[in-house]
């Protein structure tokens, strides 16, 4: 997990600081980004050929030089990528009834309090495991309910695997891919507290083994956004920290490279 410059921060405590002056904690934490009183931990792969593609995509990034130092004084490179590669955004009209593209989300759902729920544990003992909305009860008896507009992130542990492709799809003799995700009901339960987005450090929302991406319907039905292939959560706090979600603004996509922050108290 990488923290990312000083200079980096402060370009975006410019740009969006007044976003968060009407709340107090958001404020101050960004108040203490300068001075390292707050940490900013990033919560992106860095983009290149050798990250882990969804199987099937045989084609999913390639970069060429366009210009050298040498030869024109500058350099500069184009590239090519699928939407979904890499620490990437699910927007809702990447599954029906999902409508909103990548660039219409609003920028308000890009801001919010992370709820990290924990299920590294859990994760261990079944690769299959999917959230039950229990535990998001069981969330709340410890830190009150969860906000409007949060970010809730699963942190299952699979980052450790990250960038062995056999380790983190998980497939078996089948070909059928083995990870956690969320539960539908537990998807639910979250669409009815007015979240923003969910967010995790494998593939896929939806559990590895799952063949209908019921989930990702209802999920993303509902307005709200995926963050898949999260690096490292392990700083995070389960509750306290606040991220920033910045998806590159491709018009029409269904969903993009993203980078997020999480500015830890």
């Amino acid at each position: 997990m990488a923290a990312i410059g000083r200079s980096g921060i402060l370009v975006v405590i410019l740009v969006f600081s007044t976003l968060f002056l009407q709340n107090g904690h958001h404020d101050s934490m960004l108040e203490g980004v300068p001075t390292g009183k707050t940490r900013v931990v990033d919560l992106s792969y860095a983009i290149n050929h050798k990250l882990v593609p969804w199987p099937g995509d045989e084609k999913f990034f390639e970069a060429k030089v366009n210009a050298t130092i040498e030869k024109n004084g500058y350099f500069t490179r184009s590239f090519w990528m699928l939407e979904h590669y890499g620490t990437h955004m699910d927007a809702p009209a990447h599954f029906p009834p999902g409508k909103t593209t990548v660039d219409q989300i609003p920028v308000k759902q890009l801001f919010g309090a992370a709820v990290v729920i924990d299920v590294r544990a859990e994760s261990i003992k079944d690769a299959d495991y999917q959230l039950p909305a229990a535990r998001i009860e069981d969330f709340e008896k410890k830190y009150g309910r969860i906000p409007e507009g949060a970010i809730v992130l699963l942190r299952t542990g699979w980052a450790s695997r990250w960038p062995d492709v056999q380790k983190y799809r998980n497939q078996d003799a089948k070909g059928k891919m083995h990870f956690p995700g969320f539960s539908v009901e537990a998807a639910k339960a979250l669409i009815l507290r007015k979240v923003s987005g969910l967010g995790c450090d494998t593939l896929s929302i939806d559990y590895g083994a799952s063949e209908d991406f019921a989930v990702h319907h209802v999920s993303l039905g509902a307005g709200l956004y995926h963050l898949e292939n999260l690096a490292d959560m392990s700083e995070l706090p389960e509750a306290g920290a606040s991220l920033i979600v910045a998806p590159i603004k491709l018009e029409g996509g269904s969903g993009g490279a993203v980078r997020v922050f999480a500015l830890l108290p």
